[in-house]
């Protein structure tokens, strides 16, 4: 009973998020324009995540390493995004799991997933995190080095990056998305060698109809589909 009731909670959230979406893309966005419905999995069971899954939910984010591996193969067919602060000495634990790795900031995370990817013969398509209100309290490269950080990553063989991802300051966070997306166009505008952008990951369960206003592509739902997390 306790699980029929996370399902139907679930099927609740989703539909009303899915709308939400829609009415944001009606609202700010062109019609040929596509944001993606991630969904974020942290301490979250399997059983629920599949449930997701079956709404219509095709990307899921991962937030550690270690939960992940315990989960993973209960999972349904699904993309998978890491999305949370990634050491260097993990990269190898999840590389072949991974369609795209969101939260890259440095060129030494970049070069060890070079490194892993090559080892087992693919391309790593990756973001890079944008600390886009330069708190100290947060991963992400500063917006004024970011283009330095993208001519290294530039240069790796087995990377291609496919956009940018950001965590904006709470309270103020419109202005900070707006910040992102000129951000975003600007380094669009470039047209750096094995630099795409085609993703610009922002929003939460806060605040994703802002993002889409603002831009995004891929809002990263978790507690407003799943509920309040209890976080170990």
């Amino acid at each position: 009973m306790l699980m029929q009731n996370s399902f139907t909670y679930v099927d609740e959230n989703y539909k009303r998020i899915y709308n939400c979406i829609e009415e944001a893309k009606a609202k700010y966005r062109k019609p040929d324009e596509n944001v993606t419905f991630m969904a974020v999995t942290k301490t979250v069971a399997p059983e629920v995540v599949n449930h997701a899954i079956f709404n219509g939910i095709k990307v899921l984010g991962e937030n550690r390493v270690q939960e992940f591996q315990s989960k993973k193969d209960f999972y349904e067919p699904a993309e998978i995004h890491f999305i949370g602060h990634l050491q260097t000495n993990k990269v190898k634990y999840i590389i072949e799991d991974m369609a795209l790795i969101q939260s890259v900031d440095n060129l030494k995370l970049a070069s060890e997933i070079d490194r892993h990817a090559k080892r087992v013969g693919k391309i790593q398509n990756i973001l890079i995190e944008v600390n886009i209100g330069d708190e100290i309290s947060k991963s992400g490269i500063s917006p004024e080095c970011l283009e330095s950080l993208l001519a290294d990553v530039s240069k790796l063989q087995n990377i291609h990056v496919k956009g940018l991802m950001t965590i904006p300051p709470a309270g103020e966070n419109e202005k900070f998305l707006c910040k992102m997306q000129e951000l975003y166009l600007d380094i669009s505008s470039k047209n750096i060698d094995n630099i795409d952008m085609e993703i610009l990951s922002m929003g939460m369960s806060g605040d994703y109809e802002k993002a889409i206003k603002y831009g995004s592509t891929l809002v990263r739902i978790g507690s407003a589909l799943f509920g309040a997390r209890n976080y170990k």
